[in-house]
């Protein structure tokens, strides 16, 4: 059964693309047209984590590299290429999409929305009625801050924190009308933030929380002089963000999609079962970045200069005021105790964010209890 896989080079794709190849002898990337040389970039993923040579030397044969348009109809390949492209596989990884959180929605939808339904086109057109597997996000859930979201659930009631997760949302939507309309089975996956302890480099795709760091980096270069600043940002002393090892995150997924399906649309939250509290979270971005961070319950009617340049990126701080919960149930039943993962702590935050090397600093200010961190099983 032939697989093939959009977004391989990116963040978590680079992890999904490892495990297939531990079970597939080929696999068929789905690349973005006018990005660059894929199979460098997936080339040297694997020399910078530690692959074997004679693996990466095995790359070219084992992987087929197609340049596609998610935003095109027929992925932008001529209606031969698509009917043959279909009509060779089995299962359709569908990874690709857009995590801007500051995108706007006609944008973010050409990318998530319009991007889903043309790989499911090519999943209706394939002779052999491909398997689809769609990775989602935890942040379907939307603007909900408090009590349990659970993996059946898919409503707008509580709106969104930013576009980037109504379209997923919508995605989402999309995946159900079509599992319905094909009367096919389709395997959702819901990650939450995902994130890594591997030291930055220029050459690998940066995870969320670097994301987070360059914009309060640059925000806080415009406003200041060098000075350790303070900002007052909208947030929870008693909040938790759901934060997951991303080589975990790619394992659990795999081996969901190796269970038997239920025939219709099967959902599942790929979380951690231990958040992250907030005050740890600041704690780390206060010692990547000269900022003393204060949560408050509402936005001040007086901003600074800093505070008010950091409100024109409301879907980075939004999840500062989230105190809900993940239930992952179906996953913990379906994969036992295999599903849980080591805590995801301070020191393990910082390897993945500080330059390589560089040892984590004291705290500016008086730190709270770090959690412990060690591998996953």
């Amino acid at each position: 059964m032939h697989v093939a896989l959009t977004g391989a080079t990116g963040f978590l794709g680079l992890r999904l693309l490892r495990r297939l190849l531990a079970t597939h002898r080929t696999v068929t990337v789905l690349a973005h047209a006018g990005s660059g040389n894929a199979l460098h970039r997936i080339a040297r993923f694997f020399e910078l984590t530690g692959s074997p040579e004679a693996f990466v030397a095995e790359l070219p044969q084992r992987l087929r590299v197609v340049e596609t348009d998610l935003t095109l109809p027929r992925l932008g390949l001529s209606g031969r290429d698509f009917q043959e492209l279909a009509d060779g596989l089995g299962t359709i990884w569908h990874s690709a999409g857009s995590i801007n959180l500051e995108g706007d929605l006609p944008e973010l939808r050409r990318t998530n929305v319009e991007g889903t339904r043309c790989v499911l086109d090519l999943a209706a057109a394939g002779s052999g009625a491909p398997v689809v597997r769609h990775v989602s996000t935890a942040f379907v859930a939307g603007g909900r801050r408090t009590g349990v979201a659970y993996e059946d659930e898919l409503d707008a009631a509580d709106g969104f924190e930013n576009a980037y997760e109504q379209s997923k949302y919508e995605a989402e939507l999309l995946v159900h009308a079509w599992a319905r309309e094909h009367d096919r089975p389709v395997l959702v996956l819901r990650p939450s933030v995902l994130v890594t302890d591997l030291p930055p480099h220029p050459e690998l795709p940066s995870h969320p929380l670097q994301v987070v760091e360059r914009i309060l980096r640059d925000a806080h270069g415009a406003a200041s002089t060098g000075d350790r600043l303070r900002v007052r940002t909208v947030g929870h002393p008693h909040g938790r963000l759901n934060l997951l090892q991303v080589e975990h995150a790619a394992d659990v997924m795999v081996r969901l999609a190796g269970l038997p399906p239920s025939g219709g649309v099967d959902t599942y939250h790929v979380v951690h079962d231990r958040d992250v509290p907030v005050p740890t979270v600041v704690d780390l971005l206060e010692r990547l970045v000269p900022l003393s961070i204060d949560l408050v319950a509402a936005k001040p009617d007086d901003p600074s200069a800093l505070e008010a340049l950091l409100d024109f990126y409301p879907g980075m701080t939004a999840y500062l005021a989230h105190r809900r919960r993940f239930d992952d149930t179906r996953v913990r039943t379906r994969l036992g105790p295999s599903a849980a993962c080591a805590p995801v702590g301070l020191d393990y935050l910082w390897s993945g964010l500080a330059p390589r090397g560089e040892a984590l600093p004291l705290s500016p200010g008086a730190p709270p209890a770090a959690l412990p961190s060690a591998p996953c099983a």
